[in-house]
């Protein structure tokens, strides 16, 4: 098993990309920490995976300094420490920026930046604690939307290239610590977030739902083909399991050739 004894929070693990990662990385001999909004969900995943021995739930707001930092003593007291930490919670709204309401743009601004900040200097005063022995992981869940844009998503797009940004100064930082930061930035992948910007973008774009998969969100890739929650899991344990400092600061792409780098 490629985790075996490591301890792994992530976040935004109730649902989706957050949760297929949750299960593999269990699966290879992880303890999990279901960090999620939705309590209830996250406790129905952690059981699940296998009950308090293996997983354990986490209610947190990411955009919540106090909960973030409870939350993660909370982890890092049950099983001992802290190894890997994947910052995944995230949220989508769309409008174009002249229509874009301000508080939307700091609710979605605050998810993905203020939290992927606020969980990372959580995780990075245990990580540094334990001693560089130990070390640490932080995975960002970034997006082809790190690298390129698209109509209608100013606050995500310019929040996925921050993440990028924040991967890279933790890289430098954490280097003396032996912590390491990466970036997964998938293209669209067929989960409740992307399902509920298929109507909103049909109707923005005064086109059918068919058209916005196959003439928006898939047009560029090679095959026509969505990225899958399998898809990034495998990414992120390719993350979670390298044995050096010789990958950091880096992001990879999974995206069915949409970006290519």
């Amino acid at each position: 098993m490629k985790l075996k004894g490591k301890v792994a929070i992530i976040t935004g693990s109730a649902s989706g990309i957050g949760k297929e990662i949750a299960t593999v990385f269990a699966r290879e001999g992880a303890k999990v920490v279901i960090a999620d909004l939705n309590g209830d969900g996250a406790a129905a995943v952690a059981k699940g995976i296998g009950g308090p021995e293996s997983a354990i739930a986490v209610a947190m707001d990411v955009t919540n300094e106090d909960q973030v930092d409870k939350g993660i003593d909370e982890a890092v007291a049950t099983f001992g420490g802290v190894d890997i930490l994947v910052s995944n919670a995230g949220i989508q709204i769309i409008a174009p920026v002249h229509l874009f309401r301000y508080e939307d743009w700091k609710k979605l601004m605050a998810v993905h930046v203020d939290g992927a900040f606020l969980t990372t200097r959580a995780v990075l005063r245990h990580m540094y604690r334990q001693g560089k022995e130990r070390g640490g992981i932080i995975i960002y869940m970034g997006s082809v939307h790190s690298k390129e844009a698209s109509k209608l998503k100013a606050p995500y797009v310019a929040a996925k290239h921050a993440v990028e940004g924040l991967a890279k100064v933790v890289a430098k930082e954490g280097a003396e610590h032996n912590v390491r930061a990466n970036v997964i930035c998938p293209g669209f992948v067929r989960t409740p977030l992307v399902d509920k910007q298929i109507p909103e973008q049909a109707k923005e774009f005064g086109i059918t739902e068919d058209q916005v998969v196959k003439n928006v969100m898939l047009k560029d890739t090679v095959d026509g083909e969505f990225t899958t929650v399998r898809d990034v899991a495998a990414v992120a344990l390719f993350f979670a399991s390298f044995e050096s400092n010789a990958l950091t600061g880096q992001s990879l792409v999974v995206s069915h050739g949409w970006r290519m780098d």
